[in-house]
């Protein structure tokens, strides 16, 4: 086995109860003690029930699911921490009907789960632009026409009708950043672009006329081959490299999860619109 990654045996031998994971989690996070995640205050005490506290200063009480992808999940943290290694070392990631068989819980549980997951992928709004040599290519994720139930189609032409239009950027050597298009206008590519990348910088796209504003603010080169899914799809690359052991990975996706709340309405509300 690679020295890289570490079995699903040692993973279970690391954390084999929610009480484990709760410690590794409150040592990641609270390196210094715990931290009230309502006042960022640290007069705290501890209550009679384990991994629970109280805040001294605003008078609030929280484990460390709150405020976290964790929060109000009945779900053991030891089996979150599996989901995640499951996230964080699947070559082509997991689909919410593998997460369910592995972990024992119904496929909508999964589902849930891997929305909140994908939710702390996404990148922060101070991230660093991307600088240097950096490669852009527009794509498009969805199911073919052709292969779809007559009641389905949209019958609206062929290409990349019904499908998902993503602006993939990655920096040569670097870092990769995927955005979902909503509206496939040269304003907003070109407004992801300016916020992605910093100006000034080395572009390689294809002959697109969306890429050809772009010239006077960025020395552009063209070349031929150059909201959650896509969040996944960008940590994986960057955060979760293969070449990164696995614990370190789980690390950094712990790093990510606070602050990144995701409710069941807010995630179906997304879905249906």
């Amino acid at each position: 086995m690679s020295k890289s990654t570490i079995s699903t045996f040692k993973l279970f031998e690391l954390f084999p109860d929610n009480e484990a994971a709760r410690l590794y989690l409150e040592a990641r996070l609270w390196p210094n003690g715990s931290v009230c995640p309502d006042c960022k205050g640290d007069r705290i005490s501890k209550t009679k029930r384990v991994g629970f506290y109280h805040c001294n200063a605003c008078n609030f009480d929280f484990t460390i699911r709150t405020g976290t992808i964790f929060e109000r999940s009945k779900i053991p943290l030891n089996k979150w921490l599996y989901a995640m290694y499951l996230l964080v070392t699947a070559r082509k990631g997991i689909s919410s009907l593998q997460l369910a068989k592995e972990i024992g819980v119904t496929q909508k549980t999964a589902w849930f789960m891997l929305g909140r997951l994908r939710e702390a992928c996404s990148a922060p709004d101070s991230i660093d632009k991307l600088r240097g040599i950096v490669e852009i290519d527009e794509a498009f994720f969805g199911g073919k026409e052709g292969n779809k139930h007559e009641s389905k189609k949209l019958h609206a032409g062929r290409g990349s009708v019904g499908k998902t239009a993503v602006l993939g950027m990655r920096e040569r050597g670097g870092r990769t950043r995927a955005k979902v298009i909503e509206t496939r206008s040269i304003q907003s590519i070109q407004g992801e672009i300016f916020e992605q990348v910093e100006i000034g910088s080395q572009l390689y796209t294809d002959d697109h006329m969306v890429f050809n504003d772009l010239d006077g603010l960025f020395y552009r080169q063209r070349d031929g081959q150059p909201h959650r899914y896509v969040d996944e799809f960008s940590w994986r690359l960057n955060e979760g490299d293969v070449k990164r052991h696995t614990l370190e990975r789980l690390d950094s996706f712990i790093d990510v999860i606070v602050g990144k709340r995701l409710t069941y309405a807010r995630l179906i509300a997304v879905v249906i619109a």
